[in-house]
């Protein structure tokens, strides 16, 4: 066991192989993401703005998955497992709710995004005070639905032991994703001139990737949620925050949105929404350039306890995005996949047939 394991004592609580993982999954993390989406789906269809009540529903039934995937993480603490689906879930609802709000927004208004996204610094600073989210934009009536998310988030982090240990690395992180969030929503013309200059302020420390990577790494909320999962471990040491948080961000967390922004090419040329793999030259560099980061995240979870529990979610986000239904359509896509599951190894193999598995046991509302 390795200096931080013995400083977290989680390395005992992990999944010990992949067989183990999804055991845990199929029988506590699975039913209770269901569970926690089905009451925040009832509290969306309850929203008075129409708007409003439309991409928070919208939100829930088109990217439950991500709510699905975070929540693994509580695979390798049972005994706060239901403490932390509440949480990985209440938070990744507020991500995925305000990302709709924003891509489809009737704002361009960066002052606008930022007091929305506020509600998420507010979700993992318990001592703010929450502040009127919708502020600057005209669809205001939410029946309290993101404040209920903040204040659940608010609630659970309330009662992990260890919190203010990570609660720098976490608010750090948070602040970096709504950096993004504001930047890559505005006006067109404007949004690349603000994401280099963001990049200028930040690209110290990160030799080895571009400006879109660094941009995609701060879009990830799996680094979050892995500073939850050791929060949630009494006598934690604070210097293990910045362990995890270095292993996790950039390579795990670039690596992540990299795969989103992969699949979702062709939906985001007809959205006219900014993708980061448009900044690849083609289909050689863009396998080349996300080998290279798979690389370096699996050499960066030999730091933490249990690397091996790392290494299944280095490979089960593979799984998972490139066994998507979206990739059929994409010639290019299909490509790429082609090339990046080439000489899988077994332990991909097993999560995308379980990926596969999952989507057709538990499939996609049909209501919207």
């Amino acid at each position: 066991m390795n200096s931080i394991a013995k400083k977290t004592g989680i390395a005992g609580s992990y999944p010990r192989g992949p067989l183990t993982l999804m055991t845990r999954v199929y029988r506590h993390i699975l039913p209770g993401v269901r569970l926690a989406l089905a009451g925040w789906e009832e509290a969306a269809a309850r929203i008075p703005d129409p708007e409003l009540k439309r991409q928070a529903l919208a939100s829930i039934h088109t990217k439950k998955f991500h709510c699905q995937g975070g929540a693994v993480y509580a695979a390798a603490n049972l005994a706060e497992k239901d403490r932390l689906i509440s949480l990985i879930v209440a938070f990744q609802t507020i991500s995925d709710y305000l990302d709709n709000l924003c891509d489809r927004s009737t704002s361009l208004d960066p002052v606008d995004f930022r007091r929305l996204h506020q509600s998420m610094l507010d979700a993992v600073t318990p001592e703010l005070a929450p502040v009127d989210y919708y502020a600057f934009r005209s669809e205001r009536e939410d029946g309290e639905y993101l404040l209920q998310l903040v204040e659940t988030c608010r609630r659970q982090i309330a009662g992990l032991p260890s919190y203010e240990q990570f609660a720098g690395e976490i608010k750090r992180l948070v602040s970096l994703y709504v950096d993004l969030q504001v930047h890559k929503h505005i006006r067109k013309d404007l949004r690349e001139d603000a994401l280099a200059r963001w990049w200028e302020a930040n690209e110290q420390g990160h030799p080895d990737i571009r400006w879109n990577e660094f941009a995609a790494a701060t879009g990830s909320t799996l680094g979050v949620f892995m500073l939850f999962l050791a929060a949630s471990q009494p006598n934690a040491d604070a210097a293990s925050a910045s362990v995890i948080s270095r292993a996790y961000f950039p390579y795990i967390c670039a690596l992540h949105i990299l795969l989103d922004y992969l699949i979702d090419q062709e939906e985001d040329r007809r959205g006219g929404d900014l993708n980061f793999c448009f900044y690849y030259g083609g289909g050689e560099e863009t396998v080349r350039r996300m080998g290279f980061i798979a690389a370096q995240a699996r050499a960066a979870v030999q730091t933490l306890p249990a690397p091996l529990f790392h290494r299944m979610i280095i490979e089960g986000l593979i799984a998972l995005y490139l066994s998507d239904p979206k990739v059929a359509g994409q010639p290019d896509v299909r490509a790429v996949r082609s090339k990046l599951l080439h000489r899988s190894p077994m332990m991909r193999l097993f999560f995308l047939i379980n990926s596969v598995y999952i989507r057709f046991r538990e499939p996609l509302s049909k209501s919207i």
